[in-house]
């Protein structure tokens, strides 16, 4: 999908519309310090065995793409939410 780099659409923050710069969001690198994923390590381990049984075939084929969007006046982000695209392209509208 052809994504336009510049959309005009509302900030919350200035309460009105202006153009947010568009960027695909990225989730950061998880902390193996953090107490949610020390639960799940906790979780994970036995004798040689799982919590869950691997999953053999995936039903979904894509992943869901999070639009991030920056207001250009006063740097608010926000995201807009999940999408499931194979591909997505970035691209100038050129007027």
């Amino acid at each position: 999908m052809r994504v336009p780099k510049v959309v005009k659409t509302h900030c919350p923050r200035c309460r009105t519309h202006t153009d947010h710069s568009v960027s695909i969001y990225k989730h950061g690198k998880r902390r193996s310090l953090a107490e949610g994923e020390r639960r799940y390590r906790r979780k994970q381990e036995g004798y040689g065995s799982k919590r869950k049984p691997e999953q053999k075939r995936l039903a979904k084929v894509t992943k869901k793409i999070v639009l991030k969007l920056k207001c250009g006046k006063c740097g608010y982000i926000q995201h807009r939410g999940g999408v499931r695209l194979k591909k997505v392209d970035l691209v100038e509208v050129v007027k």
